[in-house]
């Protein structure tokens, strides 16, 4: 199972790449959206997908737990990507209602020689 994931997660990074090297800030904006999630599912499968109780003390009778920290990191990224995302988004917005493009070339101010 952890090798699928790792598949999966590098298929992500591949359409991320491809999304970040386009010219429209809404595709780098996806792009980067998409990173993130690669990362969280990297960070799920490097903890290890092991099946296992809560951690609570008291239950002598479980031999294996799962490990919280993975989960704690992502959801706080999740969090934090989406409020990053959500930023950009209308930063993105309100250039292509000043401008009327959101072409990278043509929002540096002067024509790509």
């Amino acid at each position: 199972m952890e090798t699928l994931m790792i598949i999966l997660t590098g298929v992500l990074v591949t359409i991320a790449t491809y999304l970040v090297l386009s010219k429209s800030v809404i595709r780098v904006i996806l792009g980067t959206a998409v990173y993130s999630h690669a990362t969280h599912l990297l960070i799920i499968t490097m903890g290890g997908l092991k099946k296992g109780n809560v951690p609570i003390l008291g239950d002598d009778d479980v031999s294996t737990f799962v490990d919280p920290l993975p989960q704690a990191l992502i959801l706080t990224s999740i969090v934090i990507s989406f409020a990053v995302t959500a930023l950009v988004l209308v930063l993105a917005y309100r250039a292509y209602q000043t401008l009327g493009t959101d072409n990278m070339e043509e929002l540096r101010g002067r024509k790509y020689e």
